[in-house]
């Protein structure tokens, strides 16, 4: 063969992509961090000089750090599907519709549909040993309790353990309840209404005030007690039905211990990479950390300067500290690229009575579920790859979690599939330094499926325009949450219309304090027509999908609830064996 010119050129050609000059000869190993509800100022390497995470900022330090990393979703389920799909939520049926913006129970039918293909799925065909350690919450079955149709180890991972829902204040006794609590309210009190109405009725036929029979009183009596047991039976017990830990398949612990979570997610983590270290593996290590409740383990306890909050953010960093001392124990340090993010911003108005227990987001105004504002959607952006990537190198340009599908696939010596549309860029040659621009012209930034804002990266002038079409109406006004109803909404009277759109300059204001007008910025007709144009074209490329959230997909579904013994009776802890 290396007599022969034509077959030496052709594998020239082969082993040296001009993109990816470096890195053809392996197939390099992925690690993946992703943190839930982390805002991006609770990171020393953004600007934090009250918690410590020097694990996390060493990534900064011995990579590349990028400042304008945006999520496509403000809240957990559709962006993580955007995040594996490299699609916009919109376009998997992962959008706002009868009130649900996210996968609400896991003994629901919606989920991560089967026809979406993700990143885990093309690496396991390219011969990557895949798993997941940590939170799903993209769905669980369609039909029956165990037909697994939106289960992980469906969509591309060989390797399971974790949480298919999510860490909620539900899954611990001590903290208060979280889990649809105004709905929970509301039912509460139709039955008590229903329970006084019983009662009232009672003692006015025992004093002759009224002329019922008791054949009345009890059919009401009947039908408040079915009433209440209609809506007690899923959520007066969801600390069984949707705490719960599994191994691939089979559960492991339900309802969980969450005190343990952290020391079990580390442990199956460091396991993996062990018995997978010859390569090439994928290992997503999706956190527990930082939603609600923030369990922070005892050792971590009251030793940040931020409280619970800020010890929970310790603890994960110590926690990435550990895998990535694996990785260099193992020798796996330069042939692994390591990213670390979080799905959205912080939740500003998570708290415990007084103390806060949501993250920060710098700068940037809004925060978790507001789709619009900066706080909301952007995002730590940390790439590691020592010897391929520049160390301490810091890039200002839009890129998006959806950018995360073309670049492992592309490095992993795959394709992205050609029968649909991918919303994410391949990142190397921007994260290499081959090309100094993002491919992202335009993002656009949906709050379920109502886009409430769209941003243009404007690479001749290096401009950031970004319009809102819509907001969230805070509450208190000016107090930068809705702190009335917790999750600020995507509609209706939680939102305020704005026409003309809001406009900024995000390379100019990136906190978006001061919106532009005709007088400040005589651009602004041109921009807005500009941006106008390209939602308009973005919008032709949607095609009509079946909505996973919708109410028939996300009610609790006796049927599908995951049961480790014979239904209603859920209980085990496998867990308590191997510890």
């Amino acid at each position: 063969m290396w007599r022969n010119p034509c077959s030496l050129l052709a594998l020239v050609l082969l082993l040296n992509p001009l993109e990816l000059q470096a890195s053809v000869s392996y197939k390099p190993n992925f690690v993946i961090f992703l943190a839930d509800d982390f805002g991006i100022g609770d990171l020393g390497c953004y600007g934090n000089d009250t918690i410590r995470t020097p694990n996390i900022d060493r990534l900064a330090e011995e990579g590349v750090k990028l400042t304008q990393h945006i999520s496509a979703a403000p809240v957990c389920s559709p962006s993580r599907a955007a995040f594996l799909t490299g699609r916009y939520p919109v376009r998997s049926g992962l959008d706002e519709r009868d009130r649900f913006r996210v996968i609400s129970w896991l003994a629901g039918s919606g989920g991560l549909p089967q026809n979406e293909t993700t990143f885990a799925k093309i690496l396991q065909n390219k011969g990557y040993t895949t798993g997941l350690i940590g939170k799903w919450h993209l769905g669980m079955n369609c039909q029956t309790r165990d037909d697994f149709c939106h289960h992980p180890l469906n969509h591309g991972f060989d390797y399971f353990y974790g949480m298919p829902f999510s860490l909620m204040g539900d899954c611990q006794i001590t903290y208060p309840p979280e889990k649809e609590m105004h709905q929970r309210i509301k039912l509460g009190s139709y039955t008590l209404l229903i329970a006084l109405a019983v009662l009232t009725l009672m003692a006015a036929k025992l004093t002759h005030l009224l002329p019922l029979s008791w054949k009345t009183i009890f059919s009401l009596a009947l039908f408040g007690f079915a009433f209440f047991i209609s809506w007690f039976s899923s959520y007066g017990f969801i600390r069984y039905w949707d705490c719960i830990v599994m191994r691939n398949y089979e559960i492991t612990e339900q309802p969980m211990k969450i005190e343990r979570a952290a020391s079990l997610v580390l442990r199956e983590a460091i396991s993996f990479i062990e018995r997978n270290k010859q390569g090439p593996f994928f290992l997503f290590v999706s956190f527990l950390h930082v939603h609600t409740p923030v369990v922070t383990t005892e050792r971590f306890r009251g030793k940040s300067r931020h409280g619970l909050y800020g010890d929970n953010v310790e603890e994960m960093d110590w926690m990435v500290g550990r895998i990535l001392d694996k990785l260099d124990k193992e020798n796996l340090k330069k042939s692994t690229l390591t990213y670390f993010t979080s799905d959205h911003g912080g939740h500003l108005e998570a708290r415990e009575g007084n103390a806060p227990r949501g993250g920060w987001n710098g700068i940037y105004k809004g925060g978790k579920a507001m789709a619009g504002w900066e706080g909301g959607i952007r995002v730590p952006g940390l790439f590691r790859w020592t010897g391929m990537l520049p160390e301490g190198k810091i890039i200002h340009e839009p890129t998006s979690l959806m950018d995360i599908f073309p670049t492992l696939v592309h490095l992993a010596g795959g394709t992205v599939p050609q029968d649909r549309i991918i919303d994410g860029r391949d990142l190397m040659p921007l994260l290499q330094g081959s090309v100094q621009h993002s491919e992202h012209e335009f993002l656009f930034h949906y709050c379920g499926m109502h886009l409430h804002a769209a941003r243009w990266h404007q690479k001749d002038s290096g401009n950031v325009w970004k319009v809102h079409y819509m907001t969230p109406i805070f509450h208190p006004e000016g107090s930068g949450g809705c702190y009335n109803i917790i999750f600020c909404q995507c509609s209706g009277k939680y939102v305020r219309q704005h026409d003309p759109p809001l406009l900024f300059d995000l390379s100019r204001d990136p906190s978006e304090a001061v919106p532009l007008s005709p007088d400040t910025e005589p651009l602004f007709h041109e921009v807005l027509k500009r941006i106008g144009r390209a939602v308009e074209e973005h919008r032709r490329t949607l095609t009509p999908v079946q909505s996973q959230l919708s109410f028939g997909h996300n009610i609790w579904k006796p049927w599908l609830q995951p049961c480790c013994g014979t239904f209603p009776f859920c209980w085990c802890d496998k867990e308590k064996e191997n510890l």
